[in-house]
C-alpha cells in the first residue's frame, strides 16, 4: 500500500482549507499521463473528502500536476529549455509534444514566474544553512527555473531522499502541483 493510502486510512492527512481530517472517498477516473522518453503513466487518483467542509480532494502522485496530460518532469524539462531562450516550437519538437500545449505551459509559467521565483527563493533560504542565491539570468522565466533548481538542491542536501524525485516533482509537491495554476496574488 502506498504511503499516502496508509496516511489517508490512518487519518493523518488534513484538508488544505479547514485542516480537518481527510477520509477515503473512492477514486477518480483512470487517466494516462505522458512521461519522459515516450513512456506512459497510468494513474487512478485517490479521492478524499474533508470531514468538516465535505469538499472532495484528488490526491495525485508527485509525477502528475493537476489538469495536465504530461508528467511534471516533461513539463519542467520544457520550461528549462524555454528558460534558455528557445521558442515553444523548438521545445515542442524536442519533447515530441503539440506546439499549442507547450506554448500554453510556457505562457502560464511566464505569467506566474515572479511568484514562483519568490516562493522558491524563500524555500531555498529556509532550507539551506548558507544559501547561495541564483544569479539573475535576464528573464523572469529563467529566474524562476533557477530558483526551483536551487531550492531542490538545498532540499536534497538537507534530506538525501529528495534526490529520488526530480526537481519538478519536488516543486509540485512543495506547492501542491500549482506551478502552472498559481494566482497572481501568490502561490
Amino acid at each position: 500500500m502506498l504511503l499516502v493510502e496508509r496516511q489517508l486510512r490512518a487519518g493523518e492527512l488534513a484538508c488544505p482549507s479547514y485542516r480537518a481530517v481527510l477520509a477515503p472517498w473512492g477514486h477518480g477516473r483512470p487517466r494516462e499521463v505522458s512521461g519522459d522518453l515516450g513512456t506512459r503513466l497510468f494513474v487512478r487518483p485517490r479521492r478524499s473528502r474533508c470531514s468538516d467542509c465535505q469538499v472532495t480532494h484528488m490526491l495525485l502522485p508527485e509525477a502528475v500536476w493537476p489538469r495536465r496530460a504530461d508528467a511534471a518532469e516533461v513539463i519542467g524539462t520544457g520550461l528549462e529549455i524555454a528558460a534558455l531562450g528557445i521558442g515553444h516550437r523548438r521545445v515542442a519538437a524536442h519533447l515530441g509534444r503539440a506546439e499549442g500545449t507547450v506554448r500554453g505551459w510556457i505562457r502560464r509559467f511566464r505569467e506566474r514566474s515572479e511568484n514562483v521565483r519568490r516562493y522558491f527563493t524563500v524555500t531555498l533560504v529556509a532550507l539551506a544553512d548558507d544559501p547561495v542565491m541564483p544569479d539573475p539570468s535576464g528573464t523572469a522565466l529563467a529566474d524562476a527555473v533557477s530558483a526551483v533548481a536551487a531550492a531542490h538542491q538545498a532540499a536534497a542536501t538537507k534530506w538525501a531522499h529528495v534526490n529520488t524525485v526530480s526537481r519538478w516533482e519536488f516543486a509540485g509537491r512543495v506547492i501542491d502541483g500549482r506551478i502552472l495554476t498559481c494566482t497572481s496574488s501568490g502561490i
